[in-house]
């Protein structure tokens, strides 16, 4: 099983994503910030339209195309490809779940169109991550009637705000004065809205910039009321990751397989690539890649196929498994690279940094394992 092609305008734009995270991922790096540049290059390669549809004016990238996108700018660094896995997900689940009103879809495609990167804000001090339930801090507060006539402003804390300094629009969870929770677009070059910068010294993504956002009676130009979650989200959100961190395994493994070529120790008198003990590491590693990338093009293919519930926890279980590579390729790369992984030579240390950053995004490996076993216990006849 494998990810769907790309069509040819779809290749451009991630060979310029690509090619724009190759030139500004080692500035962010140092600045443990993105950069004005690097905002500027991303919002330019045209990503944004990836996963907004045709009919809009984007690119109609399904689940599986978006997967094969993001495993690849993830190769290229896990910090400035979250901030397009973040674009990507929201946009992609907000049309194809219908989960935003009208007007507020429209507000969604205009972004990617325009290049205007976006995220949805919902993780708080307190509150952690929103997948585990609980009202957030974080409130609206109404001047006016009901949702789609009243303005609205919003007042609280988020935090993990990937790529804050590059953001242009947020999509910003809070709670209504009847208790529900809503969620607001808020412009973050707007009134009321400021970044502090609380990432500085974050062991990995350095360069993604995820500072907290501060909200202060900001006002929100659109609103979507309370609604239940539907399996979209989780869907697409579970695949930004997954092929993100996909991709860094894989940046691994290429870079182990460069060195071991290049390494030629004075009593070896040959490449370290000779040596049967780094060929088994390099051959695990492989497997256990190929494994992942084949677990996540298939269900994320059975998604493709039928989008619904009953698709979710295989696309779960591919998570956990595509995360669970890239930490355990990232620790065998730099086994086998020795001494060499540690100094700023080879990128084995940023990469394993990174890599463990996947395990701390939802669903965690015990909710992912669990939902997809019960689903087979369920129906025993289906893989």
């Amino acid at each position: 099983m494998t990810f769907p092609e790309f069509t040819s305008e779809q290749a451009e734009v991630v060979a310029r994503a690509v090619r724009a995270i190759q030139e500004h991922a080692p500035a962010c790096e140092a600045a443990q910030d993105v950069t004005p540049g690097a905002a500027l290059a991303l919002s330019q390669s045209g990503y944004t339209r990836l996963t907004v549809p045709t009919e809009a004016g984007g690119l109609g990238a399904g689940l599986g195309v978006f997967a094969r996108a993001q495993a690849e700018v993830g190769r290229a660094d896990a910090s400035l490809a979250l901030i397009l896995a973040m674009h990507g997900h929201v946009t992609g689940a907000a049309f194809q779940g219908r989960s935003l009103p009208p007007h507020l879809l429209d507000a969604v495609a205009g972004a990617g169109v325009r290049g205007e990167l976006l995220n949805a804000l919902a993780s708080e001090p307190e509150l952690g991550s929103p997948s585990r339930g609980g009202l957030p801090r974080t409130v609206a507060t109404p001047d006016g009637s009901g949702f789609e006539s009243g303005v609205w402003f919003v007042t609280g804390r988020k935090t993990w705000s990937t790529g804050a300094r590059a953001l242009r629009w947020a999509l910003v969870s809070a709670a209504t004065p009847d208790g529900r929770v809503g969620r607001y677009w808020v412009d973050l070059r707007g009134e009321g809205v400021r970044v502090e910068p609380t990432w500085e010294g974050a062991l990995a993504l350095r360069g993604s910039g995820s500072h907290d956002v501060v909200f202060e009676r900001a006002p929100a130009a659109l609103q979507a009321p309370p609604a239940a979650s539907h399996p979209a989200s989780s869907a697409w959100f579970w695949t930004a990751v997954a092929a993100t961190y996909l991709g860094v395994g894989e940046a691994a493994l290429d870079a182990l397989r460069r060195y071991a070529h290049e390494r030629i120790p004075t009593a070896l008198g040959a490449p370290i690539a000779t040596l049967p003990r780094v060929q088994e590491t390099v051959g695990r590693i492989g497997a256990q890649l190929m494994a992942a990338r084949t677990l996540l093009a298939h269900a994320t293919a059975t998604w493709d196929a039928r989008p619904g519930a009953g698709a979710v926890p295989l696309i779960g279980a591919a998570k956990a498994v595509c995360t669970n590579a890239a930490v355990d390729a990232t620790d065998l790369a730099m086994r086998a690279a020795g001494g060499g992984a540690l100094t700023a030579a080879l990128p084995l240390g940023k990469l394993l940094r990174d890599a463990r950053a996947g395990l701390t995004h939802p669903p965690g490996e015990d909710t992912a394992f669990t939902a997809y076993g019960a689903a087979l216990l369920d129906a025993p006849d289906r893989a």
